[in-house]
């Protein structure tokens, strides 16, 4: 069975290109889903694709980077599909799982697709650290306490309610609450 792989990396962005390529292999079942990639852990249709494998199967990306951008997460995934005796194919790179000089070629670019990571990363940093020394940069603006904070807040540190509960009487996300007990605790106000 020949499988699909679409992601992108955020809300607007638009997943017409690479479903058009899985129209031109004729994929038979496509997982597509719009998740950072560097969170390989959350994406959730990557992890239903790789259990809906079987023995035989390919999968297809358009290119690696649409499954991970960290070369340990994508060797990961290859070891993975490789136990399922399952192939990999990418479009954009032209390579193949299934062959020696595709196993070689797939983690030299995955290393090299992390090494470009980590350089905008390092860019990304010395820009702001420039940005903040000039006075135009400040960070993220913290977000105010929400309403009724204090005493949520001292009925899960009590033990009198727990953590999921306390963050959805909020109506924050977990790690919004966690970031905020932080603060909190620390005299962030």
């Amino acid at each position: 069975m020949k499988l699909g792989y679409v992601r992108v990396f955020s809300l607007d962005q638009n997943d017409a290109r690479q479903l058009e390529k899985m129209k031109e292999y004729n994929i038979d079942k496509i997982f597509s889903e719009k998740i950072s990639g560097k969170n390989v852990q959350e994406s959730l249709q990557l992890k239903e694709m790789i259990r809906f494998a079987k023995r035989g199967d390919t999968v297809y990306v358009h290119d690696f980077s649409r499954l991970t951008r960290s070369t340990k997460d994508l060797l990961n995934i290859v070891e993975k599909l490789n136990r399922k005796r399952v192939h990999l194919v990418s479009f954009k790179e032209n390579i193949d799982s299934s062959t020696p000089t595709g196993k070689l070629m797939l983690t030299m670019i995955a290393a090299i697709n992390e090494f470009e990571r980590l350089n905008i990363l390092e860019r990304q940093k010395e820009g702001i650290s420039i940005a903040r020394k000039d006075g135009k940069y400040s960070g993220r603006k913290m977000l105010p306490f929400p309403e009724g904070w204090e005493d949520i807040y001292e009925d899960w540190k009590r033990g009198t309610i727990i953590a999921k509960k306390a963050w959805e009487q909020l109506n924050l996300k977990k790690s919004t609450f966690y970031k905020m007990v932080k603060r909190w605790e620390i005299g962030e106000f």
